[in-house]
Order: C-alpha cells, then structure tokens, then sequence
C-alpha cells in the first residue's frame, strides 16, 4: 500500500495550481496508489495561507473520494491545545479525511510520556483516526519501539509513519512484535525497500510521485510474500529515492514532474530554493533506470 504525500504545484504567477494539482492526484492513484496525503510537508504546507490549504485539502479529498482511495490530512501541530481544536473543527470541514497524519511535536522535546499524553489528547478530541508522524530528525524526539507500541495502544491512533533516518535495533524491534491493526508505514523513502523485506505493509513516500506503479508492485509483493526478483527493483527505486532527495523536498520532485510535463512549474517558495541542474539531471536519469 502507497500514500503518496502530494507536492502543490505552482503556476507562472505563483498561485496554487488547481487544474494541475487535481491532474497529478487523478495519475498517481490511476497508477496504483492506495491514497494521498494533503497538506504533508511534501506540499510546502507551512508556505500556504488558510485560503490555499483549504483548496488543496478539497482538491484532494474529492479526487480521493472519486477512486474510493485513502484521504489522509497532514494537520495538528505540536501545540496540544491548538491541535486538539483543529482535529475538532475536521468534522464540520466539505470533506473529511479518513486519518489526520499528526507530527510528534518538534522542538520542545517533551520526552516520551509528553509524546502519549499529547496524543492521548489529540485522539481523544479527532473525529478520524490518527497516524503518528515519527521523524526524529526533524523533530529532536527519538522514540523508542515500547512507546510506539503504548502509541498503538491508544484508541484513535491508527499507525504510524516510520521515518527514522535508518534501520536500527528498534526498528526491527517494532516490525517483530507491534499489535495487530497497526500500520507501520515506510517513511524514509531511501529505507523503504528494506521496510517492506522487514514487514512494513506500505509506506507514504514523495518519490511515488514518480515510478508509482513500481513502488505499489514492490509494496505488494512484500505484503503478500511473494517478493521473488523484486531486489533488483528495490535497490534501483531506493537510488532513486535518494537522488530525488539530494536536494531539501519536494524541490528536485517538482523539477523532476515540470520536466515531465506533469506540472506547469518547477517553482518552490521560500525557505526553499531550486535544487542544482546536475542534482536534476541525476534524478532524471535514476528515473530512466526503472524498469
């Protein structure tokens, strides 16, 4: 199962592209996607204002409804307060997710029994199930495989997305034992491949914006067991993964679509800047290497 977590393209004028948005979401799950993500960090959603993250959530939502796919949100940020009333305000919103992707609060660093009470809190107060958005190098919060299970453990918390920046003792710890029903979804795309041999069912990767059908027959096969000949399809779609990701994302990703002809621009906003031609150029030909 693949989540791809959708860029938002921009036009020539700098607003969100609708039409293009829309097109993008329809191809990706035409190609075998299980869902998208909307407003991920993938989407520059910290860039957008209220007007734009409300137009790319519809966009999304009613695209995702139309193929009966998943339609997960990226929201709640790591303010308790505040994110409990955003997840509470979703049921009254045009189209409502079939799960919140919420981040462990960055920065503050408030220790694993901080880490279950805010969650504890936000699933408490959501109308959709959550799934933990773990990534300890953005956030300055490890982790460790017990509390994703007293994570799991929680009602309303469905999963999580698994972006550690590695494979570790923990992260075999986890895929080894983790309570049924509980998603542990590839979250470095680089790992991904590995993730899959190891038992992760799925995973929400920006690199299936490109290759979606290969990365959804990789994930498949792992699930089912029947991963025979996929090694050599692993290791060529994590090399593109990493190639994708030599520059801060989604700025080669978005270079990668324009110069498919899939997004009218390659632009980003601030912080971000363009990635590199040669970093480009790279990506591209990784991308030809697929099969």
């Amino acid at each position: 199962m693949i989540l791809v977590p959708l860029v938002t393209p921009f036009d020539t004028q700098g607003r969100v592209a609708v039409g293009a948005l829309e097109g993008l979401a329809h191809e990706v799950l035409r190609d075998g996607a299980a869902g998208l993500v909307a407003l991920g960090t993938t989407a520059e959603a910290a860039a957008l204002d209220p007007g734009e993250r409300a137009e790319v959530t519809a966009v999304v939502g009613r695209v995702c409804r139309e193929h009966g796919a998943r339609f997960v949100l990226g929201a709640a940020g790591g303010a308790t307060a505040a994110a409990v009333r955003e997840l509470g305000a979703l049921a009254g919103g045009p189209v409502v997710p079939d799960a919140v992707l919420a981040t462990v609060p960055s920065f503050s660093r408030p220790g694993e029994a901080g880490v279950l009470a805010h969650f504890a809190a936000l699933a408490a107060a959501g109308p959709v199930p959550l799934i933990v958005y773990h990534v300890p190098y953005r956030t300055g919060q490890p982790l460790t495989a017990r509390t994703l299970r007293e994570l799991a453990a929680l009602p309303g918390v469905a999963g999580v997305k698994y972006a550690t920046g590695g494979i570790d003792a923990e992260t075999v710890d986890l895929l080894g034992d983790h309570p049924d029903g509980f998603e542990i979804l590839a979250g470095d795309d680089i790992f991904a491949p590995a993730l899959f041999a190891l038992g992760a069912p799925g995973g929400i990767l920006a690199s299936a914006h490109l290759a979606t059908a290969r990365w959804a027959g990789l994930a498949e096969a792992a699930a089912t067991g029947d991963a025979k000949g996929d090694t050599a399809l692993g290791h060529r779609l994590a090399a593109l993964a990493a190639a994708l990701f030599r520059a801060p994302n989604p700025t080669v990703i978005k270079a990668v679509l324009h110069a498919e002809g899939r997004i009218p621009t390659p632009d980003v906003r601030l912080p971000l800047l363009p990635p590199p031609p040669a970093v480009v150029d790279d990506a591209l030909t990784r991308l030809r290497l697929v099969p």
